[in-house]
């Protein structure tokens, strides 16, 4: 069984939100544990009992928060090169349009990188204008249904890769499944 965290930082609730539907679009897929930690409430066991990640974190200033690199600085360095192999992705929300958000997912990758972890963007469509190539973003809190979708569609995604990378299950391989590889709409 393939096992999930959405791990995240929200300051004012909308990463929150936006780490549910992560997480929902997780569960999508047969036979994956799902697990949502704020990083204030996250250990080192967590990351190790995953076996992928998503990161999520509100853009300040174009970048990921100080309370997840932090937790990241901090919390991890001892665990550094410990967790090597997972695979990850990011999510972020700006305060609007053009915040810097898929910058902050980079930062967020960043991080997943030094640390180890196989990072990936999707290249699918959550809807007519919407994709995840550096991770799902939103402005504010996530109410348009493509930026939900694109939130599902990460989580998704993620379950995916864990199927086929941590559980060896290639029938979850996102090429094997054509439909998924549509254009919405």
């Amino acid at each position: 069984m393939g096992k999930v965290l959405v791990l995240f930082h929200s300051a004012s609730g909308n990463t929150a939100k936006m780490a549910e539907l992560v997480a929902e679009g997780a569960g999508l897929i047969s036979d994956t544990e799902v697990r949502i930690r704020s990083v204030d409430a996250a250990s080192p066991d967590d990351v190790y009992w995953c076996d992928g990640l998503a990161v999520g974190s509100p853009t300040n200033m174009g970048v990921l928060s100080w309370q997840m690199k932090q937790f990241w600085d901090e919390t991890m360095f001892a665990h550094w090169g410990k967790v090597d192999g997972k695979v990850a992705c990011a999510f972020s929300s700006a305060g609007g349009w053009g915040g810097g958000a898929e910058i902050a997912c980079q930062s967020l990758q960043m991080v997943l990188t030094n640390f180890g972890f196989l990072v990936f963007g999707v290249t699918d469509y959550a809807g007519k204008l919407t994709t995840c190539h550096y991770g799902a973003v939103a402005a504010r809190e996530p109410r348009d249904d493509e930026v939900k979708a694109s939130c599902r569609l990460l989580g998704r995604r993620l379950a995916e890769w864990v199927a086929v990378v941590a559980d060896g299950r290639k029938d979850q391989h996102p090429l094997n499944k054509p439909e998924s590889r549509t254009l919405p709409g």
